[in-house]
């Protein structure tokens, strides 16, 4: 045997499987898809994962109970002290620049100052929090904080406050 014998009667390139060809092709007539049945039809998808049967499927089984705020919790990335040593002295320091040191990546709905690791240079810091630690350290290597306010909660309920304001005004006498 030698190289010029090894690839013969090798087929380089499998064809596709051509159904619905007519009876000489071998896939003619059901083109493979069997008599009848729920999948000879066209259309008809395979069922999914959480596909049971005809019994009741698994999340309408189990209880609804509990609650969560994922919809509209906000979601900080978390950096540590140590990791600002990769900032030049005297550099702000915010989220863009931490997603252009290629420290943060993804998006966030803000920037949480841990503190893990130690600072040498001066920097200046925006960010949603700082832990206690962070801002020691911060601090200590002559840096600045520069706290991103959070937007201020809503006044709830004016409209019940009015009215009773007015039946009340309405009950008492006038003064003569």
């Amino acid at each position: 045997m030698d190289l010029t014998t090894v690839s013969q009667g090798v087929q380089k390139r499998k064809l596709k499987k051509r159904v619905g060809r007519g009876i000489g092709s071998g896939h003619g007539k059901t083109a493979s898809r069997g008599h009848k049945g729920q999948y000879a039809s066209a259309g008809a998808g395979l069922p999914g994962a959480l596909f049971t049967g005809g019994q009741t499927p698994i999340h309408r089984r189990f209880p609804k109970r509990g609650f969560s705020n994922a919809t509209w919790a906000k979601v900080y990335a978390e950096v540590n002290v140590g990791d600002l040593e990769k900032f030049d002295a005297n550099a702000t320091v915010d989220l863009a620049a931490l997603k252009g040191k290629r420290i943060v990546n993804g998006t966030w709905d803000g920037l949480r100052v841990l503190g893990n690791g130690e600072l040498t240079k001066k920097l200046t810091i925006r960010a949603d929090h700082v832990t206690a630690g962070a801002k020691k350290k911060i601090e200590a290597a002559g840096g600045t904080l520069d706290l991103i306010a959070p937007p201020k909660k809503p006044v709830r309920n004016k409209m019940g406050q009015g009215k009773r304001s007015q039946r009340k005004k309405q009950d008492k006498p006038a003064a003569e």
